[in-house]
């Protein structure tokens, strides 16, 4: 069984609830019918039931009867959302009228919802900026304890199984922090590996702290920077396997590990890879995937106390179908 597939059967085997805010958009629908029909996640959609059922039958979804189908004009919770998003927000001025607007937008709805205990994740993007999946996040569901910053993890699916683990390798950020300083980029060490755990349900997560130094054999702030963030991760985890500075060399080949970092555990060994900023990672994880002919799954969104994902534009049925999986993985980890 390959890894997305494993995904797809742990989501399998403790159904979360899902939401999905964008129900009016014909692969959003579509993907549901298919988690649906799969018996995959409990879905709930968010958006104008007519418009919905509409869609539905025009394009022969036999299965989205299955779903709770929530009109974002016509809640039955609306203004017990709107008073609690209120408060939430009561610091930054935010008056009961304004939120109960807000609450009318599926994207904030949604996430009220969660925050309610109703549901266990949100999926959007296919309609919506990176911006306005993750706002209303922030400000209602909020970081997990210990947690200031929001990152983005990535699987790599490789065709080379004697790197990380038989060939995959969850790295991060390579989405949302561009410039992490040392505590920041510490919890993003954190939060992939936990993702590595939740997701690709790697048992032992051996995180690299990637630079252009390996153990010294270079001198440079950006790189005081990766020392100072392995650090710091090991007081936020002290189980964590972690180890840094190294370059990617030594982090996944055994011979140059050895060679460069005598005695580490985790030189040569690394399953899990944190880039020192967010452009060295989107640019790493683009080539491996044009040139390495690897699968990328994500971004994965990470360090929100409750799993909300963010779908590009243009995302395929599949995309959708998958990311719910994951979420679902996600959801599962966060109640414990």
């Amino acid at each position: 069984m390959d890894l997305i597939q494993q995904i797809i059967a742990r989501a399998k085997s403790n159904k979360q609830r899902i939401v999905l805010p964008e129900a009016e958009e014909e692969r959003t629908l579509t993907a549901a019918d298919r988690v649906l029909a799969e018996d995959m996640a409990d879905i709930i959609l968010i958006g104008d039931p007519a418009k919905v059922k509409a869609l539905a039958e025009e394009k022969g979804l036999k299965n989205i009867g299955k779903a709770k189908l929530i009109d974002p004009l016509n809640c039955e919770k609306s203004e017990e959302y709107a008073q609690l998003l209120a408060e939430l927000r009561k610091k930054k001025g935010m008056t009961i009228e304004q939120a109960r607007e807000l609450v009318k937008n599926p994207l904030y709805l949604g996430c009220m919802i969660i925050k309610t205990g109703d549901a266990d994740g949100q999926i959007s993007g296919a309609l919506s900026t990176t911006g306005e999946t993750l706002r209303p996040a922030l400000q209602i569901i909020k970081t997990a304890p210990g947690i200031t910053c929001v990152s983005g993890a990535m699987l790599l699916i490789t065709q080379k199984p004697e790197f990380g683990e038989n060939g995959v390798l969850v790295v991060g950020d390579v989405a949302v922090t561009p410039m992490p300083d040392a505590n920041q980029l510490s919890q993003i060490a954190v939060c992939t590996a936990q993702t590595a755990k939740s997701v690709a349900g790697f048992e032992d997560p051996r995180v690299a702290m990637l630079s252009f130094s390996t153990k010294g054999s270079a001198t440079h702030e950006v790189v005081d920077k990766v020392i100072e963030a392995t650090g710091l991760a090991k007081e936020m985890d002290p189980s964590l396997k972690i180890d840094g500075e190294l370059q990617a060399d030594a982090a996944l080949v055994p011979g140059v590990g050895k060679k460069k970092a005598p005695g580490s555990e985790i030189a040569g060994n690394a399953n899990v890879l944190v880039f020192p900023n967010l452009e060295v990672g989107n640019i790493a994880y683009k080539l491996v995937q044009r040139l390495g002919d690897a699968i990328a799954i994500g971004p994965i969104l990470q360090g929100i106390a409750r799993p909300v994902n963010d779908l590009s534009r243009g995302c395929s049925v599949e995309d959708i179908y998958y990311l719910v999986a994951i979420t679902a993985c996600q959801a599962m980890d966060a109640k414990k």
